[in-house]
């Protein structure tokens, strides 16, 4: 190993080790917003069908609401910046989710529910964050940007649930 290959993989080791992210390409953050978005709306109107708490209910409702309008503002920043993103597809882990809790019936579908969601939104929170920091499309950094504290506020209520 020549000095100049030393230098860059020790730089590139400090790097690493100093939990510097690489940006997230604009391609990862369209499929990873879209799909979250998906879930939420799937996930909120299967509980909405079934559950018995008022609570599970409004807060189902206004997943639905919110996650619909993330994800016309991120269509929208796409579309300002010149792209054109695919239909969002649900994840492999997502489908699985979506199943686990079609086969979970009354208040335990409620609980996993809840569960599903603390995990769902830590994600959301990671991609949205690390868009708005590492992103290369302005429009769609700022409204990454925007949707950090929706998604913050998601979870703090999910935390004061009784579940």
């Amino acid at each position: 190993m020549n000095l100049r290959s030393g230098i860059t993989a020790a730089l590139a080791a400090s790097v690493a080790f100093a939990g510097v992210a690489a940006a997230m390409p604009t391609s990862e953050y369209l499929m990873k917003a879209g799909a979250g978005d998906l879930y939420e709306k799937k996930a909120s109107a299967l509980v909405l069908s079934s559950s018995k708490d008022a609570g599970i209910k409004k807060f189902a409702n206004m997943m639905i609401t919110d996650h619909t309008k993330s994800t016309t503002m991120v269509k929208s920043a796409a579309m300002k910046s010149g792209l054109h993103p695919k239909p969002p597809m649900l994840s492999p882990d997502q489908k699985k989710m979506i199943a686990d809790l079609t086969a979970a019936k009354g208040k335990d579908r409620d609980a996993l529910y809840v569960s599903q969601q603390k995990t769902a939104h830590q994600m959301a929170l990671e991609t949205h964050q690390d868009y708005a920091s590492t992103g290369d499309k302005p429009a769609l950094k700022e409204t990454a940007a925007k949707i950090v504290p929706v998604v913050q506020e998601h979870i703090s209520m999910l935390n004061s649930m009784p579940m």
